[in-house]
């Protein structure tokens, strides 16, 4: 006689038939992972036997086949009349009498003679399979306390086998319905309503990149993650520095909760929303040791499936205990072709009716719908796209039909963008205005290019869809192949790109978008005279005490992600390189910047680093860029200073660097030197003294060269890096670098855009050149094809004087 009753103890991940992908996992890792210290409730499940027994003790199964016979499989327009009726043939039944034992023997001996509370979930057993999720399509039922509410918990589960998503669900994946049984698993409750709860994805979802663990926690239960009624408190932890031991948190960001989920008062397995204590609401829902404790334990439980995991934690709010109550394999990313990448590009920009959570990377075009409940079904055409305040599973059959889901509410691991990534359309979460901002039947633009945050545009906006197929793609020998960096958001996406690392990373850009206050007003903070700008500074910062830490924190962040995405490729960060009218338009920039007549080249670069007017910004800075590499051990990152006019201040700025953490050689820390200006070409030999290479920025040096602005519309058709002044100056700086032992290398456009250009930065023997990603690869095919005509044809060389070195 087949058991009816399995503990976790008993299970393993070979029993999915019987137990369900759910419970499999739970006895998986309750009887397997508890040695390396990761903590699971301990429970039991009901099987797949059991659930035979249910059938066939009330004759279900021929009922069950003739209501589905009748099921319209190309439109389900009477899937809500079949689901119905199929629950309600379960409902009206009675579970068999040798389960009922057999469960309160069990309860019993997981619980003594207390009624202590359980959670009762749901598990098919085709479920969790790494090329289909059935999370979300079955009902679970939370803090159950005692043998009555067990088992008409129980029987709930059995009759969420049929929900109208699940059926769907099903029909959808080629699954037989009579081939899919239920288990349920029952565990000892986790008091996460007194703490906070979460979920773990072992790679960072929207990119698929493998190195990244993603911890999201909200305060109280789960449930308003997964609705999205608040944006969770997110970590980013690096596993190669955690495997290190090193504090591999390289991002973490507060989220914003007014409310928690908790359990009523009067009716204990009842959730209710609670308003969330001002204190929560200052606070991580997690410590940094709680975060790199669970980081460590998901990375465990990865190893041993040898997949990438979709992980839920809770914490006891009674006894801080830290438990893993579920894990199942990543599906959204499993089996995509890594070397397929595609690229959208927005043609144009229209008016924008709103913006949130970019969940995807493509563009569509399509009718916007009002809907708000899956009950309006029936007005939605296929590739409309779903307009709407919040989601959860009843929207499942709803959402797949879309061409793109827009809420009000909602986070990154919201139920609307969980199904949007599963779906492969576009999403945008959280926008809070989407169903005032947004006209039912109007056309709509929904675009998820152009960051983290997605914007709505109002009509039709053309777009280009690039397709690359990297397989085959080969990078030339020499020079190395590198990028140009500037928005932590795309870091992880552009790493799939092949390269050899970042060669220039735009610290500025960081500051803008990530920071968006000038240094000196978070350095000289109290000293600010207009008080509406230290509110709206107190506001950005989150009422931090310490301006400064708030700085070098979230400007350690966006290096740390390039820092991480490209590891363990070297990823220069060019040093801060704001003109002073562009420092001047940063929050509180306006009382620090002098104005000048012609900042391009004025009171920019290295000239700034030393002097009183911004030295306090600049050893933010550098403190920033000795975090991510001293404590989250990321030593990849190399530095460079831009526009450094004289050998002085070149030494005064390394001077500077090191007494703030960055000491030249340390570590293995390299100190480039942006080559830009004539005086860089002339005196290259003793900037090459001071430095450990160079990186040529062909537009300054362009510009300083001919006397031309590069902004000037007239003088455009004779700005040319192909001038013979120019390039003789490239030559010059080359062969002084590789006279001297250093390395150098070029930033610029010209690569990628001139052929000739980049043959003769080939034939120089450059050693890397830097591509914007949108140019990189075009750069790639421009230096394949000079190799292959180098092969082959002799080229002439420009007969030009030496400069010679002044001494």
């Amino acid at each position: 006689m087949e058991k009816l009753i399995r503990k976790f103890s008993d299970i393993h991940i070979s029993d999915v038939d019987i137990v369900g992908g759910k419970n499999a996992s739970l006895g998986e890792m309750f009887s397997s992972l508890a040695s390396k210290g990761i903590a699971v409730p301990d429970g039991f499940a009901t099987t797949a036997a059991a659930f035979d027994l249910f059938l066939s003790h009330n004759g279900l199964a021929n009922s069950i086949r003739e209501y589905l016979r009748h099921l319209d499989r190309d439109d389900f327009s009477n899937l809500n009349d079949t689901g119905s009726r199929i629950r309600e043939l379960l409902s009206d039944t009675i579970l068999p009498e040798r389960l009922m034992l057999s469960v309160k023997a069990a309860y019993r001996e997981l619980c003594g003679n207390d009624d202590s509370a359980v959670a009762v979930r749901s598990s098919a057993t085709a479920e969790d399979l790494p090329s289909a999720s059935f999370a979300g399509q079955h009902d679970s039922f939370l803090n159950i306390t005692g043998e009555t509410a067990l088992l008409e918990a129980i029987k709930k589960c059995y009759v969420s086998l049929y929900t109208n998503r699940a059926i769907k669900y099903r029909e959808e994946n080629g699954f037989d319905h009579l081939d899919v049984r239920l288990s349920v698993g029952v565990q000892k409750m986790v008091r996460s309503d007194k703490a906070s709860s979460g979920v773990i994805f072992t790679l960072e979802p929207e990119s698929g990149f493998k190195d990244i663990i993603h911890i999201s926690g909200v305060w109280g239960l789960g449930e308003n993650m997964v609705q999205g009624t608040v944006t969770p408190d997110t970590w980013m932890v690096f596993k190669p520095m955690l495997a290190a031991g090193k504090n591999a948190v390289i991002q973490k960001k507060r989220g914003a909760m007014e409310t928690r989920m908790v359990y009523d008062d009067i009716h204990p397995n009842k959730i209710v929303s609670s308003e969330l204590p001002q204190a929560n609401r200052d606070s991580f829902t997690l410590s940094e040791a709680e975060v790199l404790q669970l980081a460590k334990w998901a990375l465990d439980i990865e190893a041993h499936y040898h997949l990438p995991m979709d992980i839920e934690w809770a914490k006891d709010g009674i006894s801080q205990q830290l438990y893993i109550i579920q894990a199942r394999p990543e599906t959204v990313h499993h089996g995509q072709n890594p070397l397929l990448v595609r690229q959208y590009h927005l043609s144009g920009k229209g008016t924008v009716l709103a913006s949130g959570e970019a969940i995807g990377r493509s563009v569509r075009t399509g009718i916007a719908r009002l809907v708000e409940s899956p009950a309006m079904a029936g007005k939605l055409a296929p590739g409309d796209i779903i307009v709407t305040d919040i989601t959860s599973p009843d929207w499942d059959p709803l959402l797949k039909r879309s061409g793109g889901i827009i809420t009000n509410k909602g986070g990154r691991t919201s139920h609307a963008a969980i199904v949007a990534r599963e779906a492969g359309v576009p999403a945008i979460v959280g926008c809070g205005n989407a169903t005032t901002g947004i006209t039912d039947g109007d056309t709509i633009t929904i675009a998820c290019c152009e960051g983290k945050t997605g914007h709505v545009y109002a009509g039709k906006i053309d777009y280009k869809e690039t397709v690359t197929d990297l397989k085959g793609l080969t990078r030339p020998s020499s020079p190395k192949v590198m990028m140009i960096g500037s928005d932590p958001e795309k870091a992880f996406e552009l790493s799939f790109f092949p390269n050899d690392g970042i060669g220039l990373l735009r610290l500025e850009f960081i500051i803008m978008h990530s920071i968006g206050i000038h240094p000196m007003a978070l350095a000289d903070f109290d000293n600010l005279k207009d008080a509406m700008v230290k509110d709206s500074i107190n506001m950005m910062t989150n009422g931090e005490a310490d301006k400064q830490v708030y700085f070098i924190n979230r400007l350690a962040e966006g290096i740390a992600a390039f820092g991480a995405a490209f590891y363990p490729k070297e990823v220069i960060v060019r040093m801060s390189d704001f003109k002073t009218n562009e420092y001047a338009g940063l929050l509180g920039g306006k009382d620090f910047e002098p104005v000048e007549e012609n900042p391009m080249i004025g009171f920019r670069g290295a000239s700034r680093y030393y002097h009183p007017l911004y030295q306090k910004g600049f050893e933010m800075e550098c403190r920033a860029v000795a975090k991510v590499r001293h404590e989250m051990g990321l030593e990849n990152i190399k530095v460079m200073i831009p526009f450094c006019r004289t050998t002085g201040e070149a030494k005064k700025v390394i001077e500077v660097m090191g007494e703030n953490g960055l000491v030249q050689g340390m570590h293995g820390l390299d100190i480039y030197m942006m080559a830009e200006i004539p005086a860089n070409v002339i005196l290259a030999k003793e900037f090459a003294e001071l430095f450990d290479g160079f990186s040529i920025g062909s537009n300054d040096l362009t510009q300083l060269t001919l006397g031309i602005d590069r902004d000037s519309a007239l003088l455009k058709e004779l700005f040319s890096e192909e001038n013979e002044a120019v390039k003789i100056s490239i030559r010059q700086l080359i062969r002084a670098a590789h006279a001297a032992g250093k390395k150098i290398g070029l930033c610029g456009q010209a690569a990628s855009d001139i052929p000739s250009f980049a043959a003769f930065l080939k034939e120089e023997g450059i050693d890397s050149i830097s591509f914007n990603p949108d140019a990189l690869l075009q750069g790639i095919s421009l230096l394949n094809a000079a190799s292959a005509e180098s092969a082959s044809v002799s080229h002439e060389k420009i007969n030009s004087p030496e400069i010679p070195h002044h001494s």
